[in-house]
């Protein structure tokens, strides 16, 4: 499974920009990729991991702006179509033998 986390935050004040720096470390530090700007996604290993980092993210909201999540299994996740631009170094393909899940 993958944990899709988009969010769109304002940064007009100080502590607005401290608030979004703070989220995206946050973020980061639990294990997120950045697929593009303001999205970030991680690899879950089953419902139960889905529960944990979403009780997580809860716990670590900014005060202000809009934070939304998407689980979606892998099957769906690399259905996913790039239209414009290169894959990252995280998105190039790995066969299931590959991946190993602590």
């Amino acid at each position: 499974m993958r944990m899709l986390v988009f969010f769109d935050l304002p940064v007009v004040s100080k502590g607005d920009r401290r608030a979004y720096t703070v989220f995206r470390r946050f973020l980061l530090n639990d294990g997120y990729d950045m697929i593009q700007f303001s999205v970030y996604g991680r690899i879950l290993n089953g419902n139960d991991a889905a529960e944990k980092h979403m009780q997580r993210l809860l716990g670590n909201l900014p005060p202000e702006g809009s934070v939304r999540v998407l689980t979606v299994t892998e099957k769906q996740f690399a259905s996913m179509k790039l239209l414009v631009g290169l894959p990252l170094f995280q998105e190039k393909k790995v066969n299931a033998a590959q991946i190993a899940l602590f």
